[in-house]
């Protein structure tokens, strides 16, 4: 008998879907984190499901769609400080706990993300330098 991936624990699509919808409308409420993205999230949204999808265990879709993930280089373009980090968590675990995501995958999951929240960290802003 084979273990199950975080995926497959979570419950699959239906359940990365439900976080994914949750996750981007707290984005969208976030002061800080919504000027980083486009108008609408439709193409990020599909994209966060592949990504999301394939890191805990699922089918490749991001790759097998665009490629490596190379989330950095793909970053690099938008300003992210630490304070972006901690409020992309903060959507992120809050968006899980909307989709019923039992506590022990939660916990994977967000150990995981929480690396590369701050991988993608590129820049201090000047009020963070400040500590605003």
């Amino acid at each position: 008998m084979s273990a199950l991936t975080v995926y497959e624990a979570i419950g699959g699509e239906t359940t990365m879907r439900r976080l994914v919808e949750s996750f981007y409308d707290k984005v969208a409420a976030d002061t800080l984190l919504r000027p980083l993205f486009p108008p609408t999230f439709d193409e990020v949204k599909e994209r966060q499901f592949w990504f999301l999808t394939q890191l805990f265990g699922g089918p490749r879709l991001y790759t097998e769609r665009r490629g490596q993930p190379m989330l950095r280089a793909r970053h690099l373009p938008f300003p992210i400080t630490t304070r972006h980090a901690q409020a992309w968590l903060r959507c992120m675990a809050s968006a899980m706990a909307d989709a019923d995501i039992p506590t022990p995958a939660r916990e994977a999951m967000l150990q995981r993300l929480t690396a590369t929240a701050y991988h993608m960290v590129n820049t201090e802003l000047e009020e963070e330098q400040r500590g605003i």
